[in-house]
């Protein structure tokens, strides 16, 4: 009976879907295991074949818990808001949802048909009104609560407010913006209304505030770091520029040190923990004020619209004790304070400065650490010890986001002021003994000595840093501080396709709609494009007001600022919905709560969350995040979401490319390039064969420009193209659709060659002329079950060699399964399936838990053979092998049986035979027999366990 894939696939695919055969439930005596994938973008391409990798891997895992008597959660969603749909949209003026639900629709079809255990009870699609709800609703959480420092927890708005009317805010030790101003509960309780709404902005975890944002003029929308490449946008490598714009922000920063202790918890790689160690960013320093000084003083202060603390400059360093080594400061071009301090003779200079430095992106700047640019404000700050003036710089190697946004430079003891200095002539003291400031890097080195200053002369360096912090908290020139790197996270987007904000404004200041009315459904518009005024996208509804009598959004004309309010414009980022998903995932079907407390106390949060290692610093940081907050406001009992997290590598596609003359229409084979000036051009793939010969014909008409071109090819008139191994992509054209490869091999083979090319984590090349060898092998374990063409399997008890064949098989396979180790397991199923056709196994004994054992990797075909052994429940229900050490252990060996040292022949014996015994058996084979000849052997040597030798 032939191995017909397509028909058994198709069969079981159905099968599952019928019966529902993978979903979980949320009450049950089994243990609980929950395995979760970073969800897909539903792009227009759908997938190729480096996709399903991580998709793969996750899904043995689960099958094996499944069969191992686990209650198992394997969801599947879609992360379906974003910037990809409302391009398209723009493009092509379709609504987004409708893109975005074809889209879907092709996923899950090519998800199905690779054979995934996905339980699509509890799909979510964070665009679907019904899951943004609840993203809506956590936003109004967070807007409702403030950070306890003290208790280092987030606690409830309105607990605060009790504090303000009670004893004002001078004991509150919270996670605030730096311009909160002190006041009395007195104060606090004569305060309007208003004023007390901006005060509390100043405290919620999600605020408003005017931010250094990513603008891209062209897509009309703020960008996050990750979206930015070499100063360009990712998609459409549009020019980026620094902007600053009425924001919302959250207030991660606030979660730092939880976020670092965390991840000590976590069973992640160290690599992975590393890199959100980095971006967290902690250091230990102190604060300094340097108040500023002379004419620049007297010209800030007769600017009202300054508070106290913004006439002076803040500096936050790990390394206060070398504040005598300070000759200059340097402020982010974009620093508040630059326009104010500026003087009329360096204004033009400035202006163009912070211009130019506005269309570097901030890792553009980061990463450049050869250019030395810079210039001078005019302006003059006061050292807090000598009194003495300090010029203020500004030099795009600050950032606005990092610190304060300005240092204050010593030259002496850190190579890039050191640098500035030098390329500015900016003079340069030297605080330390022995010290060589041209190398200009040793202050890092603890114990330096300090000796220019009577103040800390003679002192090391714990001793200066201590002495310097108590120094500036005593006169109130700064504290002492500890730093991170990681910043608020910028939470508007000038979107359309986005989750809409549930807020209203009146008087400018934002109203939270009450959660009952959520969701608040995004509105049709005529255009995606911002306003022609510079609005985002939502400007161009025409029904986008709250009606707060009636509860519901009306038209925009109906605004009367009495009852009727303007909505909020901008939408939220797509990390909004990816944030808490897999929460969501444990209750999908609630409409009462984003999750039930039962439901979350019973699956606690993510067993193994296996995806890209690209999201190291933007998703898994927020989810953690999202997660801890919840925690705190006790929705939720764990604080941290993934327990386990594995990084797959990439598949990497082979790109092909054909060779044109430089200024030539003339295309030349590969081994014909020689020494010429060519262009290399991408080909696509299905135009070559195995042998790396190009369809020249279907070239031609695939690319038109080509048509009349010349081509020089080799003697035999092929045309051979070059080959290089790149990331996938469909602008490279070298995509493989795993929905080719089902239909010629089979899912069981495309999930089995998946696993085959590589360990997990590494990036690995596909090549699809080595599919077939994983192929034959499913077609050799077919046969195993079949005599010609007919399924044969024997009752009879299996040989020794043939359960020790499955039992080391079984020990391997599950060490393997347990490791993430799936490449070495297909090896091991292939040694056991050529093992037992060598030994004519098809004993049942064998060849059902053989069926089991491979189901997790190829589940169609295990289903198929699992069936026809007679069983009527779905192999899923079978219980996993147990491997029997006793089956491994030799009872026998097979000894060689030489004649003056010369083998002759072998014989099976027992290992526990006596000498005596031994030498009896061998004596009396009638091969011993003839090889003597009638001859009386000397000596007969045994050797047990190793050698019988008879000596003639």
């Amino acid at each position: 009976m032939s191995y017909n894939f397509n028909e058994i696939e198709a069969k079981w695919q159905k099968y599952w879907a019928e019966n529902q055969t993978f979903r979980a439930s949320n009450s049950t005596d089994k243990p609980k295991y929950y395995v979760l994938d970073m969800f897909p973008y539903p792009s227009g391409a759908g997938l190729h074949v480096g996709h399903p990798l991580g998709y793969i891997a996750s899904d043995i895992y689960a099958r094996y818990k499944r069969h191992s008597g686990f209650n198992v959660l394997h969801p599947q969603g879609y992360d379906s808001f974003g910037l990809p749909a409302e391009q398209y949209a723009i493009q092509t003026g379709q609504h987004p949802a409708l893109t975005t639900a074809k889209n879907i629709k092709r996923y899950r079809e090519q998800l199905d048909k690779i054979g995934f255990s996905f339980d699509w009870s509890r799909e979510v699609r964070t665009s679907d009104p019904e899951y943004y709800k609840w993203t809506q609703w956590i936003f109004i959480q967070l807007f409702e609560s403030w950070y306890d420092m003290e208790a280092e927890k987030s606690r409830a708005i309105s607990e605060l407010e009790e504090v303000f009317a009670s004893e004002g805010n001078s004991r509150v030790n919270a996670a605030c913006d730096d311009d909160v101003e002190e006041f009395s509960a007195d104060s606090w309780n004569n305060f309007s209304s208003e004023e007390k709404q901006r005060i509390f902005l100043k405290y919620r975890l999600t605020y408003l505030a005017e931010t250094e944002v990513n603008w891209c003029p062209q897509l009309g929308t703020v960008l996050a770091n990750d979206e930015i490449v070499n100063g360009v946008s990712e998609r459409g490598g549009y020019p980026v520029v620094r902007k600053k714009m009425m924001q919302w922000s959250m207030r991660i920063s606030a979660f730092s040190e939880r976020l670092l202790q965390g991840l000590d918890q976590l069973d992640w790689t160290e690599s992975l923990k590393e890199s959100q160690r980095n971006w967290i960013g902690k250091s230990v320093g102190a604060m300094v004020h340097f108040n500023l000084y002379g004419e620049t003083l007297k010209k800030v202060k007769d600017d009202g619209s300054l508070s106290e603390h913004q006439k002076r400059i803040s500096v936050f360093t790990t390394r206060p004790d070398t504040i005598f080594g300070v000759s200059f400061m340097t402020l982010a071009p974009e620093h508040d304070l630059v326009k104010k301090i500026t003087t009329p003779q360096q204004k033009e200079e400035v202006e163009a400065y912070v211009a130019a430095s506005a269309k570097r992106s901030e890792r553009e700047r980061m990463a450049d650490v050869k250019s030395i640019t810079g210039v001078f404000t005019g302006a003059y700050a006061e050292h807090p010890f000598t009194k003495e003036p300090v010029p203020i710089w500004i030099g795009d190697y600050v950032l606005a986001g990092y610190g304060t946004g300005a240092v204050m430079a010593v030259p002496c003891g850190d190579q890039r002021d050191y640098d500035f200095a030098k390329h500015f002539e900016i003079p340069i003291p030297n605080i330390f003994e022995n010290a060589d400031i041209s190398e200009a890097a040793f202050s890092g080195k603890e114990g330096t000595v300090i000796t220019n200053s009577d103040f800390l002369s003679g002192l090391e360096y714990k001793e200066a840093l201590q002495k310097v912090i108590l120094e500036l908290e005593k006169t109130g020139h700064g504290y002492g501080k500890t730093n991170y790197r990681l910043r608020d996270a910028v939470f508007s987007r000038q979107r359309y396709w986005g989750e809409p904000f549930p807020v209203y404004y009146v008087n400018g200041m934002p109203q939270i709609i009450d959660a009952q009315h959520l969701p608040l459904r995004l509105p049709e518009v005529e255009k995606y494009l911002p306003t022609e005024t510079g609005e985002p996208p939502l400007g161009n509804a025409t029904t986008w007001a709250w009606d707060t009598k009636s509860n519901e959004v009306v038209r925009n004309k109906e605004i009367d600022d009495k009852t009727v309010f303007p909505l909020e414009l901008n939408t939220m980022p797509g990390w909004a919905g990816s944030s808490w998903y897999l929460f969501r995932y444990m209750d999908a079907g609630n409409d009462n709560e984003f999750v039930s407390k039962e439901a979350q106390r019973y699956w606690e949060n993510v067993d193994l969350y296996i995806g890209g290692s690209e999201h190291a610093t933007g998703h898994l940081l927020y989810s953690r995040f999202w997660t801890k907050f919840l925690y705190d406001r006790g929705q939720l009992s764990v604080e941290e979401p993934f327990k386990k997290l594995i990084n797959q590598g990439m598949i990497l596609g082979q790109s092909a490319f054909v060779y044109r003359l430089e200024g030539d229409n003339v295309l030349v084979s590969k081994n014909l390039v020689g020494k010429n000036e060519v262009q290399p051009i991408h080909v696509d793939v299905s135009l070559v064969n195995h042998s790396d010969e190009l369809d020249i014909k279907g070239f031609k008409e695939w690319r038109p420009e080509f048509k009349d071109a010349k081509f020089l090819t080799e003697k035999d008139g092929s045309y051979i193209v070059g080959r290089e191994v790149e990331k996938m992509s469909k602008s490279k054209y070298n995509v493989v659709n795993p929905d080719d490869i089902c239909e010629d091999y089979g899912a069981d083979t495309l999930r089995m060659y998946e696993m085959f090319l590589g360990p997990l984590e590494q990036a690995k090349p596909w090549n699809t002329a080595g599919i077939t060898g994983v192929h034959n092998f499913l077609k050799k374990l077919w046969k195993l079950y079949h005599s010609g063409e007919k399924f044969e399997v024997s009752e009879e008890k299996a040989s020794a060699d043939s359960l020790k064949t499955l039992h080391k098989t079984i020990k391997k396979v599950t060490e393997d399964i347990e490791e993430f180790s799936f490449n070495t397991s297909v090896s091991t199923f292939m040694i056991c399936v050529n093992e037992l056709s060598a030994q004519k196994c098809n004993s049942r004994e064998v060849l059902e838990p053989l069926a089991i054992l491979i189901a997790p990797y190829a589940p169609h075909i295990a289903e198929e053979l699992w069936s026809k052994l007679g069983n009527s429940e779905s192999i899923v229900t079978a219980t996993y092998p147990v491997f029997e050490e006793k089956y491994l252990v030799e009872s026998t060996k097979n000894y060689p049986i030489s004649f003056n040292g010369k083998m002759r022949f072998t014989m099976e014996l027992p290992l526990n035979m006596q000498k005596v015994e031994m030498e009896k058996t061998v004596m009396a084979d009638e091969r011993t027999q003839k090889q003597l000849e009638g001859r009386t052997p000397k000596k007969v040597i045994v050797v047990p366990g190793k050698i019988v030798n008879i000596v003639g």
